[in-house]
């Protein structure tokens, strides 16, 4: 398929502007009450291209906002291809590649390379960490307790939503304790480098998105080749010792796993943490509610953190043909993003979209992906860490009150940086 680069258009740019800066910097509700204007009209519109960190000549895109379209293009990678990259923002194709490992493959390809990967997180895979996974999720809360004895706010994110993402992957991967908070800020840093936060202007961002992803290459790499000496019970030995058609990993294609990981496994879980919480404060009649039987309703529950907090905002596609969706032509080679933010509120499919509701069901939310072969595949994993979590938290936290969370300025997650947290 061409290049994006190479793709010329002549469509007119929807009024409605869901590319500017000034846009991704309003609160999740007013965002989306422009989604839903999007979503109300007949086929897709057409947007002008995000502000990128890096030079490009990309015409703009179609915004995919409609649960059922979301889920069209995710299940029909012969139409929309992966292979050209999965930012909404502007970013040549071979850093995606170096970013997203198989995310930025199809299938045949992005099959095998799945599998691979995927046994690290079969059920009995997962199953045989979840006493690890509930002795940390003890731990976590433990240490926050403590640190609300001193009657000073504790930050939520820093004291719990990254801890146990963080330490599940690290010690499943093998990486060692003292480069756990390096590796995790590398990781959350890849999805927020646009964030004020993080970098400044654009060329700032590019290099410390860079930065970034170099730390998290060469822990990879480094810690692959250890384990090619000195095999331990890990999933890294276990990669370093897999085939793909008869051939090893090589450095470069471990090193794009270990961003991947890192990224996925890590900032989405710890993004789902601090909204559901919020969540819970703000509704006291949903906590209560899932109180009088947690261990029966907190499967449910967790579905609810999912669809409410869609961590992960957007993804990107290509046109491999020339097709359309619903009823707008879509030429080969163009790009179309899929926002999951708006089709996990998308009246048509969830009843009353905009409360918190723990009962919901049924609740098909595409926080995980919509389906297809590119469907998330930590999603066990991340269901096990938060139901872990939040028993902990709904069982043992004494009454606190939240102060005002602050936000990351993102289009790809849905993001908190700060959220103070205090004794009542």
């Amino acid at each position: 398929m061409p290049e994006t680069s190479e793709v010329t258009s002549t469509h007119a740019f929807h009024p409605l502007d869901i590319s500017a800066t000034t846009f991704w910097e309003k609160d999740f509700r007013n965002r989306d009450d422009t989604f839903a204007e999007l979503r109300a009209i007949d086929g897709l519109t057409w947007h002008c291209p995000t502000e990128s960190m890096f030079p490009h000549e990309e015409t703009g895109y179609w915004a995919v906002t409609r649960h059922a379209d979301i889920r069209h293009v995710s299940q029909h990678p012969e139409l929309f291809s992966s292979s050209n990259g999965i930012s909404m923002d502007p970013m040549p194709a071979e850093i995606q590649r170096n970013m997203a490992f198989f995310l930025t493959m199809d299938p045949p390809e992005h099959t095998r390379y799945r599998r691979l990967i995927s046994m690290a997180f079969t059920p009995k895979q997962v199953r045989r960490i979840e006493a690890q996974i509930e002795a940390n999720a003890k731990r976590i809360v433990g240490e926050l307790l403590d640190e609300l004895d001193s009657g000073a706010p504790v930050d939520f994110t820093d004291a719990v939503s990254k801890k146990l993402p963080m330490l599940t992957i690290s010690e499943m991967i093998g990486i060692h304790p003292d480069e756990y908070e390096a590796v995790a800020f590398a990781a959350e840093s890849v999805f927020s480098a646009g964030d004020d936060d993080y970098a400044g202007g654009l060329e700032e961002q590019a290099a410390f998105l860079m930065t970034q992803f170099g730390i998290l290459t060469g822990a990879g790499v480094e810690l692959a080749k250890k384990r090619r000496v000195d095999p331990r019970e890990d999933l890294m030995t276990n990669i370093v010792n897999a085939e793909v058609d008869g051939r090893r990993l090589t450095d470069d294609e471990i090193g794009a796993f270990m961003v991947l990981l890192g990224s996925a496994g890590n900032d989405t879980t710890k993004q789902t943490t601090s909204h559901a919480f919020k969540a819970l404060m703000d509704n006291p009649d949903q906590r209560r509610w899932l109180l009088e039987d947690l261990e029966g309703r907190i499967g449910g529950a967790v579905d609810e953190f999912i669809r409410w907090s869609t961590p992960v905002i957007s993804f990107a596609r290509h046109a491999a043909v020339d097709t359309e969706i619903a009823g707008t032509p879509i030429a080969a080679g163009e790009k179309v993003v899929l926002f999951y933010c708006s089709g996990n509120f998308d009246g048509e499919v969830f009843d009353d979209p905009y409360r918190f509701d723990l009962d919901r069901f049924p609740n098909p939310h595409i926080g995980f992906g919509g389906g297809g072969p590119h469907f998330c595949l930590g999603k066990q994993l991340a269901v096990m860490e938060l139901k872990h979590l939040f028993t902990e938290l709904l069982t043992r936290l004494p009454d606190v009150e939240l102060g005002d969370p602050e936000y990351v300025r993102s289009d790809f997650v849905h993001g908190i940086k700060r959220m103070p947290v205090r004794r009542v």
